[in-house]
């Protein structure tokens, strides 16, 4: 019955030609309370037909006809409207109804919208200019304050008045070429182009319409034809001010899909100290790396602090030639160089690979290597320090990998050349004794390929050609070349693969000869020393292998798994490993007790390796019982005059024991270690080397002597024994024992931090005391004592410059520290009142920068399971178990999240039918089903629940503040779509809380904050912004 009186309501009207105002009185008789002229549809689900609004508007209706065609008309609005527009030109009764409508918001903006972009006919201009009069009503001020479904609703009818307007501008633009009446079409045109503007000037209409691209892709296919129609007729206008409109209109819509995307680089700073750190940890840490990770995390960090390329470019040298400079001389210097001139031209090939703006790659790193030119000194030092042109040989590096063009290289290496006419020389007699380190790398790496290739071959065939290779790179500091170059370039895994599997070859015996037995026992012995030196100078990582199909552990995985003594790690002296058959430790007992030659047909050198342990402690218990006397023990020198790699297997076992002995019991085992560490002086050489002229026997001492001091070094330290190893004229443990005596670590650590501070960057000796400093004290104790630094600060560009410099000492071990920071240490800041104050800017507002940068980067490559292996082997035993902080069942939330979400009164429910209903703690991670059982996606989810509660509180107070700046430190290190973002764990609840903040409550944040890949997103987003 409604229905009937409603037309008879209009009929009534337009014969009685109401007013506006009455009209809009009694139509609200029929409406149901609290509803819009919208939802009037007067038949649902109808298929649309004009014949009731003909009857309707006809001076004399039929209302019998109207009754009988009731089921079959559109909404209300669209009948008017179409009424209204029925002639050549508007009829003005009818729009003042719609105009009322609109000022009086009993329509609303989209149904308004939607209606007016049905209208094709653009040749009536007196109808098209009363639309656009219509749009200018509300254009610049939408909003919608209904449910998602509504504010999506809008998003769309948007999306159809911009490609309206478009359509209608591409009409006017094509009449320029007929040529009759211009002015007209001018005008028209002009005022297309004033309600486009008007529109798109609008961040928030550009965000509600960037939504509906991603609602509607189909719909933004058909702006983009429009676009392109338009583009294409603007050759026919003569008007340059149209134009230029026109142009600035179809700019603003093209940057609608990438409006998040754009950030500008930072001007105002010419240092950037995290990168600088970044590269020397890599450089003197983790040379063995893959690339990638580091590729990865210097974009990271590129990203988030928005650094223009030549300058990034330009800090990554900077910091190359620093860590050259400052190295310590022989296996660090080496390990920088490769790293400097094999590793970062391969660093570089792959950031060349990642989108860099307009401008070409090759360009930015020639404008960096003009700006490196200027830095005269660092250059001149470097090259001194190193013998050589160390930029010309760089420059050479880049041009072979495509960094740089021929002419710019060219260009370059003359404007060095001729700097250096000037530079201080070294004098000719120093200059002849140093060899350029750079030069012997460059040439090391294609001799890495070669040897590979050669270990490749079968060693039954060839031994003794085999022995020649590796007596060659025994000599002088060949293997450390090698073995550097290697590193620098992803080989040294495959290369002590070889070794390994050498070292296995040995174990085979089939009816050989003395000579044959001797050359055996030379591979064994050589592979074992080299495969100890790798070991100890990039870590025991590189050593292990994948699982075999076949299951069984190489002889020398299992020795120095069970075995080798490292920092930090514990040994069982008990172990079944150091415990073989009785029979086999007599034999190699008596063996060793005698001073002739050990017998070589048919030795099984790994069986000896693993019983010398047995063999030791049979003689150390006979001589702690009065049996023997320390005169009369022959073992040592016995076995230091066989293998270097027998002494190498007692002294490790010998460590380990004495780890377990008490101060008073360890004096004999301590003696017999530097029994065995002390080189024979005598002409009882070893007996296998002294048969082979090729082979060099000091080089094969240095480095077992080199292998005995660092398996020593913790052990000795402790003891404060001092044992005197062989000289090789430089320090053969870096970076060793850097922690002053007698102090606590805490005040170490504040002054390092001071340190550093003052300096503005970090160094590689700052670095490893870092990382000693973290072993000792532990995660917790040096995340949370380096906050507290941090908050101390009250400068602003002192807190900024702290913060760079933290985020690089976290790299240390980066997901770690950032597990404590953002699971422990935020929450008990941002819960406990006493601590408030400590949040206050600029120490609160630079620890959320820091917690921002943790969390992107940590998240970020712990997606691609880039912890790297220098992370991977730290001990964990100070770290809390995350899985019983959060627990892993996510039907059993944990304390924080069952206090948050039975929060009920601050839960913000989206009531739309098609939504579907959310809890406090509903968020993106939940729908797509990221697995809340790692330990980081929990403290993450965790932590967004605790800044949606704080920010739903009603007290506010610094920790409100701290929250904003998270927020929009997060914003700003976005890239665009937030999708396998930290900004997923949100609840979505927080968006409408978020919006009440003043400086959040931005079109382009709610955007940001929201993961606008989901349907849920994207009304969430949806119905933020446009309450805004």
């Amino acid at each position: 019955m409604k229905v009937v009186n409603l037309k008879q309501a209009i009929l009534q009207a337009w014969k009685e030609r109401w007013s506006d105002y009455q009209w809009a009185i009694n139509m609200k008789k029929f409406f149901p309370k609290g509803a819009t002229w919208d939802i009037l549809n007067l038949a649902a689900n109808a298929r649309p037909s004009w014949e009731v609004i003909h009857l309707l508007f006809h001076p004399f209706p039929d209302v019998e006809n109207v009754f009988l065609c009731y089921n079959i008309s559109p909404s209300l609005l669209e009948a008017l409207l179409e009424q209204a527009m029925i002639g050549p030109s508007p009829n003005p009764l009818i729009l003042s109804y719609l105009k009322y409508a609109i000022s009086s918001q009993m329509v609303s903006y989209s149904t308004v919208l939607t209606a007016i972009s049905k209208f094709d006919d653009f040749s009536r201009d007196l109808c098209v200019q009363s639309l656009l009069e219509i749009m200018d009503m509300f254009c610049d001020r939408l909003s919608c304050h209904g449910k998602a479904e509504e504010c999506i609703g809008l998003c769309r009818a948007l999306m159809s008045a911009l490609n309206w307007l478009l359509r209608c501008a591409a009409f006017y633009t094509e009449k320029f070429k007929e040529m009759l009446d211009q002015v007209a079409a001018e005008n028209q045109l002009k005022m297309c182009l004033e309600r486009l503007e008007k529109i798109l000037d609008s961040m928030k209409n550009r965000a509600l319409i960037h939504i509906a691209k991603l609602e509607e892709t189909s719909s933004w296919s058909t702006v983009e034809q429009s676009l392109v129609k338009l583009g294409e007729n603007l050759n026919n206008l003569s008007s340059p001010q149209l134009r230029s409109q026109a142009d600035e209109c179809i700019s603003l819509i093209k940057s609608i899909p990438t409006m998040l995307s754009a950030h500008s680089d930072q001007l105002n700073k010419t240092g950037f100290p995290t990168i600088h750190a970044v590269v020397l940890l890599e450089g003197t840490m983790n040379l063995t790396g893959e690339t990638q990770p580091l590729v990865e995390q210097l974009m990271m960090v590129k990203r988030m602090q928005r650094i223009p390329s030549p300058l990034f470019v330009l800090e990554i040298w900077k910091a190359c030639f620093v860590g050259l400079i400052e190295s310590p001389e022989g296996t660090e210097e080496l390990k920088w160089t490769a790293f400097t001139f094999l590793k970062i031209p391969q660093v570089l090939v792959k950031l060349k690979k990642y989108p860099q703006g307009e401008k070409d790659f090759t360009e930015d790193v020639n404008c960096a290597f003009e700006f490196l030119l200027k830095l005269t000194p660092l250059l001149d030092k470097a090259d001194q320090r190193c013998n050589c042109d160390c930029t010309s040989l760089l420059l050479q590096e880049c041009s072979k990998q495509g960094l740089l063009s021929e002419t710019n290289m060219t260009n370059l290496t003359a404007k060095r050349t001729a700097d250096r006419e000037h530079a201080p020389r070294l004098k000719s007699a120093e200059n002849a004794n140093i060899q350029p380190n750079p030069g012997l790398i460059l040439r090391a790496e294609p001799t890495v390929t070669n040897i590979l290739k050669t270990m490749d071959a079968d060693h039954s065939k060839s031994p003794e050609g085999l022995l020649g290779v590796l007596g060659h790179m025994l000599s002088g500091k060949s293997l450390d070349l090698l073995l550097a170059a290697a590193a620098a370039t992803g080989k040294l895994k495959s290369f002590a693969r070889k070794f390994i599997k050498l070292n296995e070859f040995t174990k085979h015996i089939s009816g050989e000869g003395s000579k044959a037995a001797s050359v055996r026992a030379l591979l064994f012995d050589i592979s074992f020393l080299m495969l100890c030196h790798v070991a100890q100078t990039y870590g025991s990582e590189v050593i292990l292998s994948e699982s075999s199909p076949t299951g069984e552990v190489p002889f020398f995985e299992t020795w120095m798994q069970t075995c080798m003594p490292e920092e930090g790690k514990i040994l069982n002296p008990d172990h079944p490993c150091f415990r073989p058959d009785s029979t086999k430790v007599e034999s190699l007992v008596a063996l060793l007790n005698n001073s002739s030659e050990m017998k070589l047909v048919q030795m099984k050198w790994h069986e000896a390796c693993l019983s010398i342990s047995a063999a030791i402690l049979e003689i150390l218990n006979a001589w702690e019982n009065g049996v023997l006397t320390f005169e009369s023990i022959q073992i040592t020198d016995n076995i230091k005059g066989k293998v270097c790699s027998m002494a190498v297997c007692a002294v490790a076992w010998l460590v380990a024991h004495v780890r377990m002995l008490g101060l008073d019991e360890r004096e004999k085992s301590l003696q017999m270690i530097r029994q065995l560490a002390t080189p024979l002086y005598s002409e009882n050489t070893l007996q296998f080397y002294n048969e082979r002229s090729s082979l060099s026997l000091p080089c094969s001492v240095v480095i077992m002597s080199s292998i005995l001091e660092h398996m020593c070094a913790d052990v000795l330290q402790q003891t404060a024994t001092q044992i005197k190893f062989p000289s090789t004229g430089m320090d053969t443990i870096p970076y060793w024992n850097l922690l002053p005596p007698k102090k606590p670590i805490k005040e170490v650590l504040t002054g390092v931090f001071t340190k550093v501070l003052e300096k503005g960057w970090v160094d590689s000796r700052s670095i490893h005391i870092f990382d000693t400093l973290l072993h000792m004290g532990g995660v917790y104790w040096f995340c949370n004592n380096l906050v507290k630094e941090l908050l101390k600060e009250t400068r602003k560009e002192h807190t900024l410059r702290a913060v760079e410099l933290l985020y690089s000492v976290f790299c240390l071990d980066m997901q770690q520290l950032t597990l404590t920071l953002l699971g422990h240490i935020l929450p008990n800041l941002l819960t406990d009142s006493s601590k408030w104050h400590m949040l206050m800017d600029p120490p609160g507002k630079a620890l959320a920068k820091l917690s921002v940068w943790c969390a992107l980067s940590s998240y970020s490559s712990h997606n691609r399971g880039q912890a790297s292996a220098r992370q991977k082997k730290r001990h964990r035993e100070d770290i809390e178990d995350y899985i019983s902080l959060f627990p892993l069942d996510d039907t059993q939330p944990s304390k924080l999240m069952r206090l948050l979400s039975s929060n009920e009164e601050d839960a913000n429910i989206l009531s739309s039918p098609t939504d579907r209903s959310m809890s406090s703690s509903l968020s993106a991670s939940q729908l797509h089903t990221v697995s809340m059982r790692d330990p980081l996606n929990r403290v993450l989810a965790n932590l967004f629940l605790l800044i949606s509660s704080i920010l739903g509180a009603k007290t506010a107070g610094t920790h409100t503040q701290f929250v904003q700046w998270f927020m929009e430190e997060c914003v700003d290190c976005l890239e665009q779509g937030s999708r396998g973002s930290i900004l997923q764990f949100m609840p979505f609840t927080m968006v409408s809380e978020l919006v009440k903040v003043s400086t959040m409550s931005s079109p382009k944040i709610v955007l940001a904050i929201t993961d606008l890949s989901l349907p849920l997103g994207r009304r969430v987003a949806a119905k933020a912004i446009a309450a805004l």
